[in-house]
């Protein structure tokens, strides 16, 4: 981190720090420009989902933002999402750990890094909880969600998630933090959840970077 800190001044200069939205220049590499920022939407807490923390409401600016860190390879976006996150969490009591949304490994190799992956170190360094990144695996590879139904969906996913099996020692009893990158059906959480109960964890929370709410 001090290194990090230090060589700070000398990244800016090489690389002016922009709004990664609109192109902007802005004060710091992980943030977003005063009018970009000034769209995202924060939602408000879901009495009848209270395990649920969500930064931004999956506004057009919170979609640039995740397909800007997912395809456009922008991973320093995540230290920025999962501050937000962090924010909304606010403190935790007692020991979490925090397990993110698995990719299958041919998605993984594709891709390079799983986005739920970054956030959910990034979300560590500032909520306390202790990082599980291989908590859960697919188990087999699935088709892209988009455009399937609620019901469609989690057909195309019963089965598809499990707990690893060299962490069951860690989830059984444990406090889970499930970390994704936007909520959308919940066919993909519900799926993460029923493997960590299955898996003995006793209490888990949903925290994402944004949320789609049905209307």
């Amino acid at each position: 981190m001090a290194l990090k800190q230090a060589i700070a001044p000398l990244v800016d200069l090489v690389y002016p720090p922009r709004c990664p939205l609109c192109g902007d220049a802005i004060a710091a590499q992980d943030g977003l420009c005063v009018p970009c920022w000034s769209t995202l939407e924060i939602p408000e807490p879901d009495p009848q989902r209270p395990d649920i923390v969500a930064a931004t409401l999956y506004t057009d600016t919170a979609r640039k933002l995740v397909l800007s860190l997912k395809h456009g390879r922008k991973i320093a976006l995540a230290t920025m999402m999962a501050r937000q996150m962090a924010g909304r969490l606010g403190a935790l009591e007692g020991n979490w750990l925090a397990v993110p949304v698995p990719l299958h490994p041919v998605r993984l190799w594709q891709r390079g890094f799983n986005q739920s992956a970054l956030m959910a170190r990034e979300l560590c360094k500032r909520s306390g909880a202790r990082l599980c990144v291989d908590g859960l695996k697919r188990t087999r590879q699935t088709p892209s969600l988009g455009g399937l139904g609620k019901a469609a969906r989690a057909e195309v996913l019963e089965g598809a998630i499990a707990a690893n099996p060299r962490r069951k020692a860690e989830l059984q009893g444990a406090s889970v933090l499930l970390v994704d990158d936007v909520l959308t059906s919940g066919a993909t959480t519900n799926a993460c959840i029923t493997a960590l109960r299955s898996a003995g964890a006793r209490h888990i929370r949903i925290v994402c970077f944004s949320r789609v709410v049905e209307h």
